[in-house]
């Protein structure tokens, strides 16, 4: 089992990073740690983990290579049979790895293996380590519910592949800075199942300041953006060996359109966002119609034009904020206790 540890100004962390990889029970594992030119003191402290224990192993770029490029090399460095691809800022769960890779070793068909991830900002919380079951999907299946959410229901940190299956794939396309690791576990599904060990806690993401994806609005706007252009690349470029192919990407088209107008309506029922808001929700708009024409008559936009009428006319949302919140706090709940317990997320509106 090899772990790569990708690192860029996270020198502080990896200690701790480090040390929940060689922690692990009941898997034998190496570690490779590449800084890529941090301008901080990652390389010295990654050298002194390396110097610690013999398991672990630096390379250190002399210039910036990017993390896409960077992750690549990493992984075709590595020579164990499954392959995890771990950010120096977060951490492994107890017994994580020996829960996905029985998974794996049962299940010779199933090329990646998640779980669950659970955030944390300073000190992470108790694991649950036992698992409850595992789910198993051809990668049909599971390729077909994820076109019907157009959601990532994967955070990389509880990722196990096959090492066989990421060589086939080549790894993380740099063509979606943002967005490599959804047409990763896309194009996996393309070619061998889909596992799941439900019950337990695999990794742990660190919230923090630097983190990407951290931006609002833009934010929305650029991942929903490049969720789009993961699915046209698949299509285009795998399409040919899917099933039903039209019918899934006319299902992904629709439902990121979905997910763009549910941003949008949500930010104008919590109140007037400002001008450079609403400029990027309009976008947000745009980029829906643009992907699913249809979505200009649907309940969604109704709701949408209402509410920017009524802003432009200096009334306020029919909610009271606080409800408005409440509101889509209640749905954002109900719609994470479902992918915790069933590894696929829910879809927050419908068109």
């Amino acid at each position: 089992m090899s772990v790569v540890v990708p690192c860029y100004r996270y020198g502080h962390f990896l200690p701790a990073c480090v040390r929940s990889i060689l922690g692990q029970e009941g898997v034998d594992v190496d570690v490779l740690i590449i800084d890529d030119a941090s301008p901080d003191d990652s390389a010295a402290v990654a050298r002194r983990l390396a110097d610690e224990d013999a398991r672990v192993r630096v390379m250190v770029h002399e210039v910036n290579r990017g993390h896409i490029a960077t992750y690549n090399e990493g992984l075709a460095a590595v020579h164990g049979e499954y392959v995890v691809l771990l950010s120096a800022d977060d951490l492994l769960a107890p017994r994580s790895l020996a829960n996905a890779t029985a998974l794996l070793d049962a299940q010779p068909d199933v090329g990646l293996v998640y779980g669950f991830t659970r955030s944390f900002s300073t000190e992470p919380p108790p694991a649950r380590t036992t698992p409850r079951s595992w789910s198993v999907w051809s990668g049909e299946e599971w390729l077909r519910l994820l076109c019907l959410r157009a959601s990532n229901p994967i955070s990389t940190p509880e990722v196990v592949m096959r090492a066989t299956t990421m060589r086939d794939l080549v790894g993380y396309d740099a063509r979606l800075p943002h967005a490599a690791d959804f047409l990763l576990w896309l194009r996996t599904a393309n070619r061998a199942a889909i596992g799941r060990v439900n019950g337990v806690d695999l990794a742990y993401y660190r919230v923090h300041g630097a983190n990407m994806h951290m931006e609002r609005y833009p934010g929305a706007l650029r991942d929903l953006t490049e969720r789009k252009r993961a699915f046209d690349i698949l299509f285009e470029e795998d399409g040919a060996h899917l099933p039903d192919a039209a019918a899934l990407r006319e299902a992904a088209d629709r439902g990121v359109a979905r997910e763009a107008l549910v941003v949008a309506c949500r930010a104008y029922r919590r109140g007037r966002p400002s001008d450079e808001e609403a400029e990027v929700l309009a976008r947000l708009v745009e980029l829906a119609e643009q992907i699913w024409p249809p979505s200009r008559g649907s309940r969604l936009r109704r709701s949408y034009d209402a509410q920017v009428a009524r802003a432009d006319r200096g009334k306020g949302p029919l909610l009271p904020r606080r409800l408005a919140e409440l509101r889509d706090r209640g749905i954002d709940h109900l719609r994470w206790r479902r992918f915790r317990r069933s590894g696929i997320d829910g879809a927050l509106g419908w068109l």
